[in-house]
């Protein structure tokens, strides 16, 4: 009797102990950043979410009537999932009483890459007003990341907040991005998250975990000093950051200079260096110049200072004219009249260069003030001094060493369940070409572990074409990284759009956005939803030799080839037994296969297509997708 009161009063007990706990007060917790109001959550993929606070205490969470709890841990981490979800909303996350509204359940990606990934609508894109004009989507999100680079992996981003598409937000959107999301939510209907995580000018093997590159020769003597000397590297990392501050405030308080009067017609430069532009750039530090020039009337003037690198203050007769930031092109423009006298003029220009410290001014032909059609050129002599203001703190590129964004950009969000990637880099990886398809698959591969959610949809954007155009160039870096990138096609659930027809001789960054968008979304169809569409430009299937003619077989025709100009293939190269390469001529003759020709090679050994920095091409499939480029021996 005794016994069994005792068992019935330990039960009584262990239940009066469980309900304390459950009715244990719901303290403070933290969440990483992009746990917010208008947020997007996977759909199809069991929803987590998590963050810090104090261990030991309980974490209640609620989402669509899925409710879920946990202690926080020793480290002060806690984690809790819910059920998968299709795509729906709005909804309410509630954390500990902590309130996220407006979420949505649809499909997430992540846009990185470098500075063609990050570039802006409002930055010139290709048809801004037509998109600000159907920008209304309030189910397509974006969360910008904040450039960050750390030598430890970070729990949480630097800051950060989900946008809704609208008229004003879109002008800070990806614009490669907002052309993939937008065709992405018309097309399937669902709301669409998109997580912006990229940085212009940045290798590949900074977005990469500094110890997947430690047995890698070309990285693995500066992964192994980021891993081994990890105090060293975070004080520095400290430093570092502290030094950039100092610069950027430098940078963006021209008035420094201003309250000096160097911006004014009477100021006394002739302690001043004279200096010869365009001939004596590239200068360092916060670069003032001053250039006098006369004119006889004040209507209809403008001005072409044909090159800035890459920030500037323009000044005219001591008033500022305007203001260039780093993604703006340099155009001729007319100057107010009201700035204007007859007679003798003052235009006074700061510069700075953040990317290297080598401020540069004018370009030679391009660097003038136009008067009724006649120049009156500004090469020659100008004022020179850059140490009107504190020279520039020295700041290193340490985003750039292996895993530095990586651990300060991706590895806060790879618990976050995504659909996918979108990717657009290479550019800085092309002077070292060569080991850039083993680089970008150890860097897909070393996300898809983190992530731990499969092969998830990978899809990037092979470069595009740039600088001076070359019929014969077989020794093009850009043409070796375009073809390591199309070798990475041989990982699973990847995808590439092809750009060799967009870019600009004389500018890196292509303006027409939308055609990039849109490739990678037909890659998307079909890598990451199944679809059964073509998803690739013409890709050489096999090049077989027929006398002195090389006959072309190409997969992913469509309907058929087509030319977009003219009635001859261009963009072919063959190489003869000399192993000289000489341009060739190309014919469609079937529906899937060219014939290549050259007078001056008789016994051709290699045939090379698009293979130059800039190519001239004009062969397509029936869905006017670009053939990829290539290069193949023939037996």
């Amino acid at each position: 009797m005794l016994n069994s009161i005792f068992k019935t009063t330990l039960i009584l007990f262990a239940v009066a102990t469980f309900s304390c706990q459950s009715n244990e007060p719901l303290t403070e917790v933290y969440m990483p950043k992009f746990f917010a109001d208008h947020m997007v959550l996977q759909r199809n993929q069991p929803i987590r979410v998590w963050g810090d606070g104090t261990p030991g205490k309980r974490v209640l969470a609620k989402f669509n009537n899925q409710e879920k709890e946990t202690e926080i841990d020793d480290a002060g981490f806690w984690m809790v999932e819910f059920d998968p979800m299709p795509a729906s909303g709005p909804f309410e996350l509630d954390v500990n009483g902590k309130k996220i509204r407006d979420v949505q359940v649809g499909d997430v990606w992540v846009a990185g890459g470098q500075s063609n990934m990050e570039w802006v609508m409002s930055a010139q894109v290709e048809g801004l007003q037509e998109e600000i004009a159907d920008s209304d989507y309030s189910l397509i999100r974006f969360f910008k990341i904040p450039h960050d680079y750390d030598a430890v992996k970070k729990n949480d981003v630097r800051g950060g907040e989900w946008r809704m598409a609208n008229a004003d937000n879109i002008l800070n959107f990806s614009a490669v991005a907002w052309f993939f999301a937008k065709r992405n939510h018309l097309e399937k209907g669902v709301p669409i998250g998109i997580i912006e995580s990229n940085w212009g000018g940045t290798p590949a093997e900074g977005w990469t975990a500094s110890s997947k590159l430690i047995d890698f020769p070309p990285y693995s003597e500066k992964a192994k000093d980021v891993e081994e000397r990890k105090e060293y590297w975070i004080q520095e990392v400290i430093d570092n950051k502290l030094r950039e501050l100092k610069r950027n405030e430098l940078v963006a308080a021209p008035q420094n200079g201003e309250i000096k009067g160097v911006v004014n017609t009477n100021f006394d430069d002739s302690n001043w260096q004279t200096v010869n532009l365009p001939r004596d750039n590239p200068f360092s530090d916060i670069a003032w110049f001053r250039k006098k020039f006369t004119l006889t009337e004040t209507e209809n003037i403008t001005l072409n200072l044909g090159d800035i690198q890459q920030m500037a203050y323009i000044y005219l007769n001591g008033g500022r004219l305007l203001v260039k930031d780093y993604g703006d092109a340099v155009k001729e423009f007319t100057l107010p009249a009201g700035m204007l006298v007859k007679g003798e003029n003052l235009l006074v220009v700061r510069i700075v260069n953040t990317w290297n410290n080598s401020p540069v001014l004018g370009k030679s032909g391009e660097f003038f003030i136009k008067s009724r059609g006649k120049k009156i050129s500004l090469e020659g002599e100008w004022k020179y001094n850059n140490k009107v203001e504190e020279e520039i703190p020295k700041v290193e590129w340490y985003n750039w060493l292996p895993g530095m964004m990586y651990n300060a950009m991706i590895a806060p969000i790879v618990k976050y369940p995504i659909k996918g990637v979108i990717w657009y880099q290479g550019e800085s990886n092309a002077g070292e070409h060569q080991y850039y398809k083993q680089l970008f698959g150890t860097m897909i591969q070393n996300w898809r572990e983190a992530w731990g959610i499969g092969d998830f949809p990978f899809l990037f954007v092979q470069l595009a074409n740039f600088m001076e155009r070359k019929d014969v160039q077989p020794d093009s870096d850009w043409a070796f990284l375009r073809e390591a990138q199309t070798q990475t096609l041989e990982l699973p659930n990847t995808g590439m759009a092809v750009t060799i027809d967009v870019g600009n001789a004389d500018d890196i960054h292509p303006r027409n956005k939308k055609d990039v968008g849109h490739r990678l979304w037909q890659a998307a169809k079909k890598v990451a939803y199944g679809e059964e569409v073509v998803h690739a430009g013409p890709t050489v299937s096999k090049a077989e030799k027929k006398g002195d003619k090389v006959i072309i077989t190409f997969d992913f025709v469509g309907d058929s080839l087509k030319l977009t100009s003219g009635t001859e293939v261009l963009g072919f190269i063959l190489k003869g037994e000399d192993g000289n390469f000489e341009s060739a001529k190309g014919s469609i003759i079937g529906p899937n296969q060219v014939e290549v020709y050259s007078a001056a090679i008789k016994n051709p050994t290699e045939i090379r297509y698009a293979w130059a920095d800039n190519p001239e091409v004009n062969l397509y499939n029936s869905l006017d997708l670009p053939a990829v480029p290539f290069r193949q021996k023939i037996q």
